[in-house]
């Protein structure tokens, strides 16, 4: 039965770090390598079904990149310190699954620097890293410091997002209007000169900038997001992918992150 054994869902796109980053299309089990299909007409079709992650059952719309309601409401990979750190409770014992948050919140996490369209601060664990970075579609990123856990990493970006924007605009990402004047590494000692007492043991000098490229062959002028939710079949000319968008040819971009879950087929 469907709410037992779903039929093959997207999810995110897999990388590999290349130069260009190599990227795959994931559904269900199946990867298929996207590159090459780069400077082709290609296909995806929704076929009407959405599936959960967690509890596989089939659900009207999809919440939180792939959960329904009430998965959304209780697993702890959509809590509210995902998307805002310094709210985590798991060094007090409170999490909605302990041993979710000790592998994943109570684990070394970073705060970082990266440049997506403009200079952005952010927070991740170790074990997302570099993936974090590709999947924003970053140009450049360095490691800013190193936190036991994700309460301190989020109260440190707290204290960073004064200084630096906390958010990327990702529709100058995919035009590729990015800011290529800004030194990371002197941008983050100046940062670091003004970190509190209790916050620059965090800090962690000795990091290097890395850097990345996609594989797109043009960046369009004017972007337009289109979905599954309002069209059942996108298909165009495919000219290249960053982040976890695929770009045409006509500018349309689609956010393939956005529809995990959603029962998809490429031609």
């Amino acid at each position: 039965m469907n709410e037992i054994n779903p039929p093959p869902t997207l999810r995110k796109m897999a990388v590999n770090v290349a130069d260009p980053i190599h990227y795959s299309l994931v559904i269900g089990d199946e990867h298929i390598p996207l590159n090459e299909e780069i400077g082709t007409v290609i296909k995806l079709t929704f076929m009407g079904k959405i599936f959960c992650l967690n509890c596989h059952k089939e659900t009207a719309k999809s919440f939180g990149q792939g959960y329904c309601y009430n998965c959304f409401r209780k697993v702890p990979e959509t809590s509210e310190c995902i998307m805002r750190p310094e709210l985590c409770q798991a060094h007090e014992g409170v999490a909605r699954d302990m041993d979710w948050a000790k592998r994943n919140c109570l684990t070394q996490q970073l705060v970082y620097l990266a440049v997506s369209s403009h200079v952005k601060v952010g927070v991740t664990r170790l074990s997302q890293m570099p993936t974090r970075w590709i999947d924003q579609g970053a140009s450049r990123a360095i490691i800013f410091a190193r936190t036991p856990n994700r309460y301190l990493a989020g109260e440190l970006e707290v204290f960073l997002k004064d200084y630096v924007s906390d958010r990327t605009s990702w529709q100058k990402m995919l035009k590729n209007e990015v800011d290529g004047t800004t030194d990371l590494y002197e941008l983050k000692e100046e940062l670091a000169d003004q970190l509190p007492d209790d916050m620059a043991d965090f800090y962690s000098p000795e990091e290097e900038e890395m850097t990345f490229t996609y594989p797109v062959t043009a960046f369009p002028d004017k972007v337009k997001s289109v979905s599954f939710d309002k069209e059942h079949v996108i298909e165009g000319f495919l000219v290249g992918i960053k982040g976890q968008y695929l770009i045409f040819s006509d500018g349309r971009v689609l956010n393939i992150r956005k529809h995990t879950g959603y029962q998809v087929e490429l031609s």
